[in-house]
């Protein structure tokens, strides 16, 4: 201890020895915080006894530091969470193979020989709706739904009698004057899941729609049996 005597009064104040005790990341709250209370400790037992420095700068940078310190653990709080939610992505993802999904897509990709069911949103009635394919070249192949009434409009593709094989991007045609453009999903099961190794979301592989991060999900059916 270090004494410092005042008019009347000693005051017994911990050497700056006390605080030498530093984290290796000098860049580091508490680094910082032991260091300014390092430099603090050496001002009080530096300053003139018969004129003090005035105590509330000292509490006004401890608040400061104090309030940096409560940041620095919310950010370390928030990245235990993040990896925390990625490990129940991946636990909840897992178990996903043969469950069947509805997949908000803008494309298909057609066996020759399957039918494939999906649905589209329609934000008003349209005299005229039609689901249009295009595949890499160019080709358009059309399948008609007729007028149907706002909201969800079931369909269902059968790439064998239409002679679909191949990837096909999917657009709607509404009446004109409808400037939207109705979403679109896909019904399919799921064949496997993948974890990326950078992060980020789980990507699943369903059929007829191909490899599509997991929240494009929209909806989910019955899961596939397993087959003896």
């Amino acid at each position: 201890m270090s004494t410092i005597a005042g008019a009347s009064n000693s005051v017994n104040v911990q050497s700056a020895s006390t605080y030498s005790n530093v984290d290796a990341n000098a860049n580091s709250s508490d680094s910082l915080y032991n260091e300014f209370i390092t430099l603090m400790v050496a001002q009080v037992q530096n300053q003139d006894p018969l004129n003090p420095s005035d105590g509330t700068e000292y509490v006004s940078q401890l608040a400061q530091f104090a309030q940096v310190q409560s940041s620095d653990d919310m950010v370390q709080m928030m990245n235990n969470n993040q990896i925390m939610m990625d490990n129940l992505q991946v636990l909840t993802t897992a178990g996903l193979v043969g469950q069947e999904v509805s997949i908000r897509t803008d494309k298909i990709s057609a066996d020759g020989q399957s039918t494939y069911d999906g649905s589209i949103e329609l934000s008003s009635a349209s005299n005229t709706v039609t689901i249009e394919l295009t595949d890499a070249t160019g080709n358009v192949t059309s399948v008609p739904l007729g007028p149907q009434s706002g909201g969800k409009v079931d369909f269902s593709i059968n790439a064998e009698e239409l002679g679909l094989t191949g990837d096909y991007d999917i657009a709607v045609v509404v009446d004109e004057g409808q400037n939207y453009s109705p979403t679109v999903t896909i019904n399919g099961y799921i064949n496997n899941v993948s974890i990326p190794s950078n992060g980020g979301a789980s990507i699943v592989s369903v059929d007829g729609v191909g490899d599509v991060p997991f929240y494009e999900i929209s909806a989910f059916g019955e899961k596939k049996e397993s087959e003896i």
